[in-house]
């Protein structure tokens, strides 16, 4: 991973910041909406306790069947098209059906809805009706009540027969409406609403699963109350909408209309920041639709809670853009009982304004540190880039040109790090350098050196041999070690002279003169002159059928040649091959000497084209002495020629190859 893109992830932790600052300015929205909705269940409460003080109307504690108001009257004949806009809000009958109860200026209607699909019929003036599937109908008013009973043997119009004494105030006889389908029957029916009945019961007897076809429960009713909201909204809050519910959720008062507090035109949020509001922040707010206006049940979590003694606080979503509504349900508690759900909701605009101008003016801040940051970042990462590729680039020129500087090392007088880094790597190179400079005279000096030293140590054997054999004084066993001495000499003399070689050898590399030549033709005739002295090993040569010309000095390509063939020939055994490649590269030319032998070892292949350096056992006595220079030459004339001088072990494993790659030598201007 690069500097940039290393300081890049370090600039990214700046986003710690607004990270630290969404977690704080959600922190403290969560605090306003707490307080705010601590202070909404204070007012509910005490509004709950006014009403048990002031003898409200409030409806009785537990279950009760509620009535809902119905704007148009409903025709009685046994089928629940006219109570389609109700039926969302029917309510349970024995497990079996459904029940729906609905009241206008004048009537009380019932509709039962029954799932059964085995019957037993009976009319209900049978003797057997109570045997057959009916329903009994029980209609209370304070402390009296009398069960009706409901059956028919066909679809139509029915009589419901009383099952106890006559009442007074409670009808004797009770008409309905009975029909039938494949999934069960239908009982519709209406009473006056003069009769002023105050709990009503409905039970289901399904003669297949049995039980006592008599027995009946009687709920009271529950019904929307104008009083019980004339006297709430004495007590309301201003823009505060109260409602009163029954344990169970039913609507029994309200009072009061949410009102969205009024914004300057500079603080109307807009949908943007109403997103960010609900998404960042707000990630408790609810859907609004289970607490719409005119639905007569609020069955909701909350609600409930209240419902079981417990207070509970909910926000949603307002109807205007960028609002928030808070709801709060206490339960009416009188006598120990839960006698109703009090439900106060106010809608607000100053929680979701202050958390956005908060959170917005954080992001716009962080937003702009981040960019300031990782800008001045990004320009210190990419000089930093910048100055270590030139210190990159220099060494590797220096590499490239065995140690030696080209000119002086960049970035030597910075004061900082890179400048100490600059500088020692220039005394380094300097080192190098010299050292490298002292190798390559080191044979010039040497055989300079030695030249003296060994004329005198030879004329000084030669006399001493002539002035024994003068005197004819030589003692047969002193003559080996003459002869030693001889050879001694003699091989430190050819050691000499191969230094020598090698010196002018660089010299006449770089003096060399470039002509056109055919590259086919020297390789060409440089193998039909290695033939006679490959013995008995095998010479191939693989050359192109068109002529490959190129801008060199051909001499120093059959020099450079001649040591290679003398290396690859000294490794070749008996009987082995030796392959003379030439082929064309691009600008330039490869030649390649392929022979049989042992492969390269992996510690010298980046160094047998240094001087000085051979892979080849030390020499016997009667052998020439190996320098390791014969590679180094092959070097300077590939770099010489634009190129470079390579070796390989070949992929089979069966021997090595020396490549020279040549792109020509400069042309001169005249």
């Amino acid at each position: 991973m690069t500097l940039r893109r290393k300081l890049l992830l370090v600039a990214l932790c700046t986003l710690a910041l607004p990270v630290a600052g969404w977690l704080y300015v959600r922190q403290m929205e969560t605090l306003l909406r707490e307080g705010q909705a601590q202070a909404l269940t204070a007012s509910a409460r005490a509004m709950a306790r006014s009403l048990v003080v002031t003898d409200a109307p409030l409806p009785p504690a537990g279950p009760g069947w509620y009535v809902q108001q119905t704007p148009n009257p409903i025709t009685i004949d046994g089928y629940g098209d006219d109570w389609a806009p109700l039926t969302p809000w029917s309510q349970p009958l024995d497990k079996r059906g459904k029940l729906l109860l609905a009241e206008d200026a004048d009537w009380l209607y019932l509709y039962a809805d029954v799932r059964s699909t085995h019957r037993t019929r009976a009319d209900a003036g049978d003797p057997n009706a109570l045997l057959a599937d009916h329903l009994v109908l029980s209609l209370g008013k304070g402390e009296q009540s009398r069960r009706y009973l409901l059956a028919s043997a066909a679809p139509g119009a029915l009589t419901a027969q009383p099952l106890d004494p006559a009442v007074d105030g409670l009808p004797a006889l009770v008409t309905a409406q009975w029909q039938e389908d494949g999934s069960g029957y239908h009982v519709e029916l209406r009473l006056p609403r003069r009769l002023a009945l105050d709990s009503l019961g409905l039970s289901v007897y399904d003669a297949a699963t049995g039980g006592d076809p008599q027995a009946v429960e009687r709920l009271p009713l529950l019904t929307y109350s104008p009083s019980l909201s004339r006297e709430l909204g004495q007590l309301a809050l201003d823009g505060v909408q109260a409602r009163v519910l029954a344990p169970r959720g039913w609507l029994l008062a309200q009072t009061g209309r949410l009102a969205t507090p009024a914004t300057a035109p500079g603080d109307q949020p807009g949908w943007f920041a109403a997103l960010v509001y609900r998404s960042l922040l707000a990630d408790q707010v609810e859907d609004a639709e289970p607490w719409t206006q005119d639905v007569p049940r609020i069955d909701v979590a909350e609600v409930r809670e209240a419902g079981a003694g417990r207070p509970a606080t909910l926000w949603r979503q307002g109807e205007a853009r960028g609002s928030v509504i808070l709801a709060a349900a206490v339960p009416i508690e009188s006598d120990g009982q839960v006698r109703g759900v009090l439900l106060l909701e106010q809608a607000s605009r100053a929680v979701p304004l202050l958390a956005n101008r908060a959170l917005l003016g954080l992001l716009l801040t962080s937003f702009g540190v981040l960019l300031v940051a990782g800008a001045i970042l990004l320009i210190f990462a990419t000089r930093l880039s910048l100055r270590l590729g030139r210190l990159r680039d220099a060494a590797e020129r220096a590499q490239l040109n065995d140690g030696r500087l080209d000119g002086p090392f960049p970035m030597t007088a910075a004061e900082d790090e890179i400048g100490d880094l600059a500088r020692s790597f220039e005394r380094l190179f300097e080192v190098v350098g010299g050292y490298t400079d002292y190798l390559r005279t080191l044979a010039s000096k040497l055989s300079h050196e030695l030249n003296t030293p060994l004329a005198i140590v030879k004329s000084s054997l030669d006399n001493l041999e002539h002035a024994l054999q003068a005197q004819q004084a030589m003692p047969p066993d002193a003559q080996p070690y003459l002869l030693r001495a001889r050879d001694g000499v003699a091989r430190l003399g050819a050691l000499v002279r191969a230094m020598s070689e090698a010196s002018r050898m660089e010299r006449a590399i770089a003096a060399a003169e470039p002509e056109d030549v055919d590259l086919v033709e020297v390789v060409r005739g440089c193998s039909e002159a290695y033939r006679p002295l490959a013995g008995t090993r095998r010479l191939e040569t693989v050359l192109p059928e068109a002529p490959l010309h190129l801008h060199c000095a051909p001499e120093l390509i059959a020099q450079a040649l001649d040591k290679l063939f003398d290396n690859a020939l000294s490794f070749t055994p008996d009987g082995g091959w030796l392959r003379l490649t030439l082929r064309a590269m691009g600008d330039g030319a490869e030649i390649e000497l392929a022979n049989q032998g042992q492969p390269l070892p992996a510690a010298m292949q980046g160094r047998l084209f240094d001087s000085l350096v051979s892979l080849r056992d030390k020499a016997t006595p009667g052998d020439a002495p190996h320098l390791g220079l014969g590679l180094y030459v092959v070097r300077l004339v590939a770099e010489r020629h634009g190129g470079v001088a390579l070796a390989r072990n070949l992929e089979d494993g069966s021997g090595v190859a020396f490549t020279l790659q040549l792109h020509g030598m400069p042309r001169q201007r005249l």
